[in-house]
């Protein structure tokens, strides 16, 4: 199944400079690792180096945050998102 990635163009310069793009999976968690191996130098800006998503990171599928979601083996459907958030702060 294809499905629309976002990325904040922030972090276009990690995934080809490209923003909004298609990425072939089976379940959400396929997506994400698919992300992450198709563009590894996203996985410094999501996640630490334990493993945790950093804290100024949000990801959704379609309207739901992830972190709030039991499982990620849910399979894919036609009009599927996956939505990376990333908030930016300074003075």
């Amino acid at each position: 199944m294809s499905i629309e990635v976002s990325v904040p163009s922030l972090l276009a310069d990690c995934t080809g400079g490209r923003s909004r793009f298609r990425l072939e999976a089976d379940t959400l968690e396929d997506a994400l690792e698919r992300l992450l191996g198709d563009y590894p130098l996203l996985r410094h800006h999501l996640y630490r180096e334990s493993g945790e998503l950093r804290p100024h990171v949000l990801l959704y599928y379609n309207d739901q945050n992830i972190a709030w979601l039991a499982d990620r083996r849910i399979p894919l459907r036609e009009g599927d998102r996956l939505l990376v958030l990333q908030a930016v702060s300074g003075g």
